[in-house]
């Protein structure tokens, strides 16, 4: 079965630091995977992602800096570590999994995670 689970948002000051999980299933292990986030009342937008070799990783320039995108092939699963983080991030964020070569375009990802939320106070 194919899914994507996120984990790990929450509720931080900003400054703070968390580290989002996105756990996938086998099928995904050699798919570019990346994150995106949506605020309320915005588009959904793409903040990072990262290839099956993790020899290629593409950043939103805002978050460039502050976030680093990794992943474990061995235990399927991709990480967001977002540090410095600022009210302006606050969204739900989204795991994607997308064809070779994808990059930071939304509709080259075809597989979405339910999200999860991340809130950071002033």
């Amino acid at each position: 079965q194919e899914r994507l689970i996120e984990s790990g948002g929450g509720f931080v000051q900003a400054g703070d630091s968390l580290r989002l999980s996105c756990t996938a299933s086998r099928t995904f292990k050699r798919y570019t995977m990346g994150w995106f986030r949506q605020a309320p009342g915005k588009e959904r937008e793409f903040v990072a992602s990262i290839d099956w070799s993790a020899a290629h990783t593409y950043y939103l320039d805002s978050v460039k800096g502050r976030f680093t995108i990794s992943r474990d092939n061995d235990k399927i699963t991709i990480y967001l570590q977002m540090n410095t983080l600022k009210p302006d991030d606050t969204a739900i964020y989204y795991c994607a999994a997308g064809f070779e070569g994808a990059s930071i375009y939304i509709f080259e990802y075809d597989h979405w995670g339910q999200g999860t939320q991340v809130t950071v106070s002033s």
